[in-house]
């Protein structure tokens, strides 16, 4: 008898070549951690480099800051136009010429006022709120006069409001002078200005230099000394403790 051809199970197939599993991405505290420790490495080498400094390094750094920001503003400021007009009280015949300059201080404090300023307007060509800005007056203790000055930063207008408040003034005194004895008459037109005067761009920053210098110096006093010793300043030597030898001397 012929035995029966028996067929074994097929084995289990065999797995191909093991792979390393990828890398898995850090977790975000772990980001966290490394992002904190990169940080306080990158704030004590700063420390450290600040330390390394001379100790004038405040007062340089207050000149040199202070100084770029005053020429920067000197150099990007709108430059600004002043004119000046003037306007005499004279008094009427008869009247006391002392009266004059009491009146040219009267005249004086009121040429600032709306009720001149609203005339002043229609020759100016500009809001009565401009005038309030630009136009300033200013009166002399000896002399019956007054001088108007606007500024702008246009040069023809600077002018032109200077001499439409003058004009203004001199209608609303002219309007009283049966009353007051006084008049203003114009003395001096102004005149379109050549030269800003605005300061320039080196005044700037010589003013803001010496303003950061006065920083820098504040910053230097109160800085916390260094620890240890000055530098060129010698240890003071410590004595050492004689031994019972040198005590008790020779027999």
């Amino acid at each position: 008898m012929t035995e029966p051809l028996t067929q074994s199970p097929a084995g289990p197939a065999t797995a191909g070549p093991a792979t390393d599993p990828e890398p898995s991405p850090p977790s975000p505290p772990a980001r966290r951690d490394r992002a904190r420790t990169a940080l306080r490495r990158a704030g004590r080498r700063s420390l450290r480099r600040l330390r390394s400094l001379p100790a004038w390094s405040p007062l340089a750094a207050g000149v040199l800051a202070g100084g770029l920001l005053g020429a920067g503003y000197g150099l990007l400021a709108t430059p600004r136009y002043t004119a000046t007009s003037y306007v005499v009280a004279v008094p009427a015949d008869g009247s006391d010429p002392a009266a004059a300059l009491g009146f040219a201080q009267a005249y004086g404090r009121v040429a600032t006022q709306l009720a001149v300023l609203a005339d002043a307007q229609m020759w100016a060509h500009v809001p009565v709120a401009t005038l309030e800005r630009g136009v300033r007056t200013a009166t002399s203790p000896d002399a019956p006069m007054v001088s108007v000055t606007a500024t702008s930063a246009d040069p023809e207008q600077a002018a032109d409001m200077a001499n439409a408040v003058a004009r203004a003034l001199t209608r609303h005194a002219t309007d009283s002078a049966d009353d007051t004895h006084v008049e203003l008459r114009q003395f001096a037109r102004a005149t379109e200005p050549t030269e800003s005067s605005s300061p320039s761009a080196a005044l700037t920053g010589l003013v803001g230099a010496s303003a950061g210098g006065l920083l820098g110096g504040l910053a230097l006093l109160v800085r916390p000394r260094r620890a240890g010793r000055e530098p060129g300043g010698a240890a003071a030597a410590v004595p050492q403790p004689a031994s019972a030898a040198d005590g008790r001397g020779p027999l």
